[in-house]
Order: C-alpha cells, then sequence, then structure tokens
C-alpha cells in the first residue's frame, strides 16, 4: 500500500498518518541515520513539519483531528520521502544538532556528529580553561562551529570550508543564531587561508568515507555532497593532512578534536606512534579522537602509514 492509498482510508490524526507513514517507509526500505534512525521517527518529523508545530508539541496533537490541507501535506512528504530517497532534512529544510535547528540543503550534508555530544560537556574533562579562540574546520552549515559558539560565549569562533555554496549556507545558519562578528567563515582548502591562525580548540569532522564505500552508497546519501562525503581510497586522506598541519594552527595547550566515523582501527594503523585518546561517545569509542599541540610534531606526512582499503561494508549511518 501506498501513502495515497493510505488516504483513502482517510487517518485524520497524526497518529494514524504516522502508523500509515512508518509502515510504508518500512515496505520500501528507506534509509536513515540523516537526523532521524528509524521509519516511526522520520515520520514523525516530517508530520511535524506538516503541522507547523514543534517537535515537543506533537504528543499534544497525536490524537487530535487535522485539517484535510494538513494531512494531504503531510502524505505529499511521505510521498516524496518514498519516491524520491530525499532524507526528511532536505524536505523540511531544517535539521537539528542537539538543541540547536539549522537549515540545511543539497549543498550541505546533514547536521550530525559525535563532537556535538562532547560539546554539551563543554569537553571535559580535557579544556581546563573555556578556549578564547576556536576553530571548526570542514565546517559544511557551520552547524559545530555554531555549538561552539554557543557553548563558550566569550570565545572567537572561525568556520572553514573548501565549498563557497557549503559556506553560504553556513552564512545563513550564522545569519540566524545571530553571531556575528564573534564568528568568522573562511573558504579555505583545510588550513591554506588561515596562515598564522592559532586555536585552542580545533574541531573537525572531515569526509572520511572509503571509495568502495562510497560507490556503495544509499540513495539518501547519494543526495548529499560527495565532497563532503568522500575521504579518498582509505578515507583518510584529509585526516592524515588534518595531523600533519593542526600542530602548527593549535595555541601551546590547544586541542584537536577529529572524528573519524568508526575508523579507530584504521587511523590507529596508520598513526602508530600518535597517542589517541578516544572518547566515549553514544556512537561507542571508536569515533572521536583527541590530541594535544604536544602530541602533534610526531606525525610527519611520512609517519602515517597507507593502509590498503578493507573490504567494502555497509556504512554505519549514524555518521559518515
Amino acid at each position: 500500500m501506498n501513502i495515497s492509498q493510505a488516504g483513502a482510508k482517510r487517518p485524520d490524526t497524526p497518529r494514524q498518518l504516522i502508523i500509515e507513514a512508518a509502515r510504508c517507509f518500512r515496505k520500501a526500505r528507506l534509509i536513515y541515520g540523516q537526523g532521524t534512525l528509524n521509519a516511526d521517527n522520520e515520520a514523525a518529523w516530517l508530520m511535524v513539519h506538516a503541522l507547523g508545530c514543534p517537535f515537543e508539541a506533537l504528543a499534544l496533537q497525536l490524537d487530535q483531528p487535522v485539517s484535510a490541507r494538513i494531512a494531504r501535506r503531510a502524505r505529499q512528504l511521505f510521498e516524496r520521502r518514498i519516491a524520491e530517497r530525499l532524507p526528511a532534512a532536505y524536505l523540511t529544510r531544517q535539521a537539528w544538532l542537539g538543541e540547536y535547528r539549522f537549515y540545511v540543503d543539497e549543498r550541505v550534508i546533514v547536521p550530525r556528529s559525535y563532537i556535538a555530544e562532547l560539546l554539551r560537556g563543554r569537553m571535559q574533562p580535557w579544556l581546563r580553561q573555556s578556549p578564547r579562540a576556536i576553530l571548526d574546520l570542514c565546517t559544511g552549515s557551520g552547524c559545530l562551529a555554531i555549538v561552539a559558539a554557543h557553548t563558550f560565549p566569550r570565545a572567537q569562533v572561525d568556520g572553514a570550508d573548501i565549498s563557497s555554496p557549503a559556506l553560504a549556507v553556513a552564512r545563513r545558519n550564522l545569519r540566524d543564531h545571530q553571531l556575528a562578528p564573534r564568528m568568522q567563515l573562511h573558504r579555505s582548502d583545510l588550513f591554506t587561508a588561515l596562515a598564522g591562525k592559532r586555536y585552542d580548540l580545533i574541531l573537525s569532522n572531515p569526509p572520511y568515507v572509503r571509495a568502495p564505500v562510497m560507490r556503495t552508497l544509499p540513495a539518501e546519501f547519494r543526495h548529499e555532497p560527495e565532497l563532503a562525503l568522500h575521504g579518498g581510497g582509505d578515507g583518510l586522506d584529509l585526516v592524515r593532512r588534518i595531523l600533519e598541519n593542526a600542530g602548527t594552527h593549535l595555541s601551546p595547550q590547544g586541542w584537536l578534536v577529529l572524528e573519524v566515523g568508526h575508523n579507530r582501527a584504521r587511523v590507529e594503523r596508520a598513526f602508530p606512534a600518535l597517542p589517541f585518546i578516544w572518547a566515549e561517545t553514544s556512537g561507542g569509542d571508536d569515533c572521536v579522537a583527541l590530541l594535544q599541540k604536544a602530541a602533534l610534531p610526531a606525525a610527519p606526512a611520512a609517519a602515517a602509514r597507507r593502509t590498503r582499503p578493507a573490504g567494502v561494508r555497509r556504512p554505519r549511518t549514524t555518521a559518515r
């Protein structure tokens, strides 16, 4: 049964619409992980958008009749989700990272990062004092930079990305969060346009999907910019460059926080001499690595062994 056929039964409450949509999503074998993790959450998120209410208000409206216009709008969203395999965030033009909402479209990947969890805890126990200067490298929509700016309200925050279209989205989010002039955006191929700048905290969630996995990505993930996902043959091309150059852009007690997906083993094989600290997140202890400035000079270009790409695995959908 498709969504249009479900409409013939006149589901006139959000609960009925969500249940029917989720059933159709499961039948269509949609893929999640771009803001939601399952069919029920995805359907609920689209229903909230059709209602035009905050997500937390949905519970109070679940069994309230909706107008024909709202029901029609919801079914149209559900049908597009199936037919076009567009993630809910692109259909609604909004996504959340923690408690913060962001504008998104196909110029940027849908925000998702375990680093946001560490920011929620103010980077404890690693930071001994609040950072004064923060960099979000590969900023995309600007989401991590903005979360960092909210977390540390006295810090100056830079966001850098090579993609001009992505930076246009980041500028919109910067305006929405009213963070100028405390936050600045830079078009930069990693550190190339940041010469002479030093930071107490560098955050980066760079592209790290391996070439073999790129070829097998589900349709939902192929709507995202390839530039924001593709990490080279073994997924570590940008990780290597970041580790080789981050030390020169950190203050004496500065920290690099680097998200690498579930690729801890691959990173440790490539950089056996580096004393990575692996943060515990909701995704496990193999996703986010931390290094202080003093550890980074041990990572010259020659120290990184290029590993042969492993066999193709279905990508985990809670991170890139």
